[in-house]
């Protein structure tokens, strides 16, 4: 996987770290923003931090920097609202465009369109109400999923395992907009980071926690990480695939990361897609990327070269 560089550091021009946001993953994407920048300046990149916000955003001009680097979570910066002022203003930026940030930021609409294409989803529902959640729970039965259609980093996410648990889930995950109920998957939970249209060797995650969730992903020293997955060669190589292809059919680009759960029948279900997965210490596509022989510095060198790459 390891590449020389194709592209020398000052072709890029000035590059702007655009971090920081104004969704619930603020504090998440200012600690990848931090890493992701340093990275570029040990590999002598010209790149200088901005911490966007409302003002900043409207203030930029093109002259202001020749490309950017997205590392911003969530709304409004993972769902294309600020890839599309970018085009707007004519500067280029890293990840994917307008339409596959949008999709890939809905969980609802990511899943529609894998199900169209053939690739499997758990069974899910969108709910409006108390009420329905509980009609979901009825055909689902429990443990089963509440989560916002349109947050990342498990923020609103519960796991619910009891009826008496199921109203305050869902009030909790309508506070950020639409909610799925989503179909529970017992198994092992797995991920597939995607960089140049290539899929980096597949992590497994292990949680003493009820699943995968803020705390677990960003705070807590206990969860373990098994990378390459202790899994049979053949189930790594259909994540991967299922994951470039569940990648490609929603329109993303450059980078991501495709989250799965495996059945305890060997069969992988899509869960989401990342378009700006995190980039602190505890994340998992640097990770992938040190097990496919690149340093962190390679790792966002090679995501900025793709997107000069797509000029070409």
């Amino acid at each position: 996987m390891v590449e020389t560089h194709k592209i020398l550091p000052a072709e890029f021009g000035r590059v702007g770290v655009m971090m920081g946001g104004w969704s619930a993953e603020r504090e998440i994407s200012l600690m990848s923003g931090k890493e992701v920048l340093q990275g570029l300046l040990d590999a002598g990149v010209d790149a200088v931090g901005v911490d966007l916000d409302l003002d900043t955003l409207r203030a930029m001009k093109r002259e202001d920097y020749d490309r950017a680097f997205m590392i911003l979570h969530g709304p409004g910066g993972e769902d294309g609202i600020v890839q599309a002022f970018l085009e707007t203003i004519g500067v280029p930026y890293t990840g994917s465009g307008v339409l596959g940030s949008a999709i890939a930021m809905s969980k609802f609409a990511s899943k529609l369109a894998w199900r169209g294409v053939g690739l499997p989803v758990p069974d899910w529902h969108v709910v409006s109400s108390a009420a329905e959640a509980q009609s979901a729970a009825d055909e689902f039965g429990f443990p089963m999923m509440i989560k916002p259609s349109n947050e990342g980093s498990s923020i609103g996410i519960e796991q619910v395992n009891q009826r008496e648990a199921l109203v305050p889930a869902f009030e909790t995950a309508v506070k950020y907009g639409e909610v799925l109920a989503e179909k529970f998957v017992h198994g092992r939970e797995l991920t597939v980071a995607v960089l140049g249209g290539q899929a980096l060797p597949v992590i497994e995650i292990e949680t003493p926690r009820e699943f995968y969730d803020y705390k677990a992903k960003y705070f807590v020293d206990n969860t373990s990480y098994h990378c390459p997955a202790k899994i049979p060669e053949s189930l790594a190589r259909q994540c991967q695939e299922i994951a470039l292809s569940a990648f490609d059919s929603i329109g993303c680009r450059d980078w991501g990361r495709v989250d799965f759960m495996v059945d305890g029948d060997g069969q992988p279900w899509l869960i989401e897609a990342n378009t700006a997965p995190g980039m602190t210490t505890h994340s998992l596509v640097p990770m992938a990327a040190n097990e496919a022989g690149m340093t962190f510095s390679d790792l966002v060198y090679r995501i900025l070269e793709c997107s000069m790459e797509r000029e070409a």
